[in-house]
């Protein structure tokens, strides 16, 4: 049996924030959606169930098989998932007289209960469902209360089956890591064994096992997930890893050249190939936010292919692939629709007959960065703010040229220069400039312009998944607005985005 957990996954929007409350324990867990048990169940130490936006009184509600699971491991139900082992044992689930969401505290802990042994009376929880448990089975005994809700919390008499109508993974349950360490640590018996120095142990062995001999390719950005994996692979299969960094021509300035050096500083076999021309020739014309992603894609891969093709014998293809993007792509109602296409999931050509390696597929990217940081990589590369893909060429909307690049890679320049200097970057999640399809008037001295408007972006989040706009102080923003009008020309109208995630995402494209 591995020290693991598993997560079965209805839908809920803190599901991911359950298996990153999980690992901060330092324990193993993957999420799999609950009509998706793995074979090796028998793997796991524990399973959670997370929260739904269904509810099981519809027709269609989400219905798991626990057979495999009660009684012969310990369970936990979060919110739905409480409310669906209630309500298969014959408890009643009704819809709340009014909808239950937000803070709420227990009047009623049973301290005696090993899932919330040392929390206090009156500890705050977080509230978030329409339906209520109002009846429970005989075979239950109730071990927390609201003022609300009489039924917060229930064991199963006789086995380690625990529901909750409440969400502790959510930082407005004050002792919410209390009850999953509880749960994870006491009751399940894991042992706090996943840290990044134990992943890079593993994983390194792992990959001698599965690569051997064999060569592989990866293609570096530049950013952070591609980066760590390129150096774990180095430290499993050294000379064998041969990387290839593209410059697309739309980078920041001077990133092509900064990052390569950094790079063979770490002593990575990498390429360098200045492809900025070919991109500019695919983007010609285009003004759709997809089809210049797609066209940006397209491209890549055709440099990348025929680069890859000057290495002989090459078995494999290496990427940087995080956690969140596996789960994306296998979530409980199938792939997500698409906001828009980046991920490396399925990103592979038919023609391109490598086998893939993605050595960092089981980490979120906090985790990344702490592998990374174990790794001994510079806090400069790995504290870099999140890049996308297609870099500037969704910051310029409409069409793009080589004399709009340059536009924004000055604006970025001073922007993020600024942001540095101000002691302010690493405490933005993520920043960046925008340039818009929109001239307005000004007037510099005496001449009336009609110049290009320019947006700044900065966010604070942990995964991208939400996020707020960052509130600079007045006095920076002024500093950095004066800089880029008075220093890049072309330029005369400077304007700062106050929108969150959702509704708004963090890109304009």
């Amino acid at each position: 049996m591995k020290n693991a957990i598993l997560i079965l996954d209805f839908g809920s929007q803190y599901t991911q924030l359950i298996a990153r409350r999980v690992r901060e324990l330092n324990v193993y867990c993957e999420i799999h959606p609950y009509n998706h048990i793995p074979e090796y169940i028998a793997d796991f130490k524990g399973v959670i169930l997370s929260g739904s936006p269904s509810s099981v009184r519809d027709n269609n509600a989400p219905m798991p098989n626990l057979s495999q699971i009660r009684g012969a491991k310990p369970l936990l139900g979060v919110c739905y998932g409480a409310q669906y082992l209630a309500q298969s044992e014959g408890g009643n689930v009704m819809p709340s007289a009014t909808r239950e969401y937000g803070r709420a505290n227990l009047h009623f802990v049973d301290q005696s209960s090993e899932l919330l042994k040392g929390m206090t009376q009156n500890s705050q929880v977080w509230m978030s469902h329409g339906d209520t448990i109002t009846t429970i089975p005989q075979s239950f005994e109730i071990i927390s209360s609201t003022s609300d809700v009489n039924v917060a919390g229930f064991k199963i008499k006789g086995e380690a089956t625990y529901g909750i109508q409440f969400h502790p993974e959510v930082y407005h349950s004050k002792e919410g890591q209390k009850l999953l360490s509880n749960y994870v640590i006491d009751i399940c018996n894991c042992e706090p064994d996943w840290t990044p120095a134990s992943f890079v142990e593993t994983s390194v062995e792992d990959l001698r096992l599965q690569l051997g001999n064999d060569k592989v390719v990866l293609g570096l950005s530049g950013g952070v997930d591609s980066s760590v994996a390129a150096v774990l692979l180095n430290k499993a299969i050294g000379s064998n890893l041969y990387c290839i960094f593209v410059d697309n021509g739309l980078l920041r300035k001077n990133e092509f050249e900064e990052v390569l050096n950094s790079y063979k500083g770490m002593g990575l076999n990498v390429k360098g190939v200045d492809a900025k021309q070919r991109f500019y020739d695919a983007l010609k014309g285009l003004t759709d936010p997809e089809a210049k992603r797609k066209a940006i894609g397209k491209t890549f891969i055709d440099v990348f292919d025929h680069e890859s093709h000057q290495i002989e014998d090459v078995i494999w293809l290496a990427q940087g692939t995080i956690y969140p993007d596996v789960i994306e792509s296998v979530s409980v109602k199938g792939p997500s629709a698409t906001i828009k296409s980046h991920h490396n999931v399925g990103g592979l050509p038919d023609y391109m007959k490598l086998k893939i390696v993605e050595p960092l597929k089981s980490l979120f990217k906090d985790e990344v960065r702490r592998v990374g940081a174990s790794l001994n990589m510079s806090q400069e590369l790995l504290g870099r703010h999140p890049f996308p893909g297609p870099g500037l060429g969704i910051r310029i909307l409409g069409d793009i040229t080589a004399d709009k690049v340059k536009i924004l890679q000055e604006v970025d320049y001073i922007y993020i220069s600024s942001l540095k200097e101000f002691g302010l970057y690493d405490k933005v999640w993520q920043a960046g400039s925008i340039l818009l399809p929109i001239q307005s008037v000004g007037v510099m001295g005496d001449e009336r312009t009609y110049e290009q408007v320019v947006a700044l972006r900065a966010v604070e989040s942990t995964d991208g998944m939400t996020a707020d706009w960052v509130h600079l102080p007045y006095e920076f923003l002024a500093k950095v607005s004066n800089e880029i009008i008075n220093k890049v020309r072309g330029v005369n109208r400077v304007v700062y985005d106050i929108s969150s995630k959702p509704p708004a995402t963090i890109e304009w494209e």
